[in-house]
C-alpha cells in the first residue's frame, strides 16, 4: 500500500494549516478593494470632467460657431431684401394693411455703436429660441421700429452668437438704430435697470403702466443676467429720438452694411 500524500497516517491534522487567511492577508485583501474602489470613483471624476469639458466647449464654441453662420445668413438675406427694384413701388393706400411679418424672418439691421463700430445684428420676428439662434428677436404683438408703442426684442448674453454679450455697458444717451427697407429709425436709452424673469411688465405698451396707451415710441433691449446665469433679466430702455426715409442714408456714426 503506497503511503498517502499529505498528513502522514496515523497523524495529528496540523490544526494551524486549517485556519483560514491570515491578519496580513485579510488586511491585505481590504486594502486592495480600498484601492479597486478608489480607482474607480477617480475614474468616473474624470469622465465627469472629460464630459463637462466638452459640454462646456460645445455652449462656448459650437453654439457660437453655429450661431454666427445663422446670423450671417439671416444678416445676408435681409440686405439682399433691402436692395430697392428698378421698377418704380406704387405708393401706399391709405387705411391698407401692412403685411404680416412671419415668424423667424429676418427683416431688419439693429446697430449698437456702444457695443463695437461693426456691431450689427438682424432683427427677427419671434422670440422663440431657435430664433435666437440667429440674432435679435422682436417680441411677437409689440409695436415695430418707428411705431408708437413699445418695441421689444431679445437677444443672449451668453453662448448662441451672445449679441448682448455686454449689454450691461449701455448707458444713458446711448444710441441704438434699426434699419429697415423703408427708414432709419433711432433710440435712444433713456435707463437700464435688474428685474426678474417674473416682471413681463417691461413689455407692456408703457412698461410699468398696464392698459396705458402709449403716446410715443419707446424701445425695450432684453437679456440674462448676470451674463452666465438666467435668474433676473438686465432691460435697456429708449425712447424714439429720430425716424427717417432710407433715401436719407444713415445716421451719423452708422455704417450702412452693403
Amino acid at each position: 500500500m503506497s503511503q498517502m500524500v499529505g498528513t502522514p497516517m496515523g497523524a495529528a491534522p496540523d490544526p494551524y494549516r486549517a485556519i483560514g487567511p491570515t491578519r496580513r492577508q485579510r488586511r491585505a485583501a481590504r486594502l486592495e478593494r480600498v484601492r479597486v474602489a478608489t480607482r474607480s470613483i477617480g475614474e468616473g471624476f474624470i469622465t465627469m470632467g472629460v464630459v463637462i469639458l466638452l459640454f462646456v466647449a460645445y455652449q462656448l464654441l459650437w453654439t457660437n460657431l453655429e450661431s454666427n453662420r445663422a446670423t450671417d445668413a439671416v444678416t445676408a438675406q435681409v440686405q439682399q431684401s433691402f436692395i430697392v427694384p428698378v421698377a418704380p413701388v406704387a405708393a401706399p393706400v391709405p387705411g391698407a394693411v401692412k403685411p404680416q411679418i412671419g415668424d423667424g424672418q429676418g427683416y431688419g439691421l439693429m446697430y449698437i455703436p456702444r457695443l463695437g463700430n461693426d456691431w450689427v445684428k438682424p432683427l427677427i420676428e419671434g422670440s422663440s429660441l431657435d430664433n435666437l439662434k440667429k440674432g435679435i428677436t422682436h417680441y411677437t404683438g409689440n409695436a415695430q421700429p418707428g411705431e408708437v408703442g413699445n418695441f421689444a426684442v431679445a437677444g443672449h448674453r451668453a453662448t448662441n452668437g451672445e449679441p448682448f454679450r455686454n449689454l450691461d455697458r449701455m448707458r444713458q444717451g446711448d444710441l441704438v438704430v434699426v434699419e429697415t427697407a423703408e427708414s432709419w429709425v433711432s433710440y435712444q436709452v433713456t435707463r437700464s435697470i435688474i428685474v426678474q424673469p417674473k416682471d413681463v411688465w417691461v413689455l407692456d405698451e408703457v412698461p410699468g403702466q398696464p392698459g396705458v396707451e402709449a403716446k410715443e415710441a419707446g424701445l425695450t433691449l432684453t437679456t440674462c443676467n448676470p451674463r452666465w446665469a438666467s435668474y433676473e433679466r438686465l432691460i435697456v430702455f429708449g425712447k424714439m429720438v429720430e425716424k427717417r426715409a432710407k433715401a436719407e442714408g444713415p445716421p451719423a456714426g452708422i455704417t450702412a452694411k452693403a
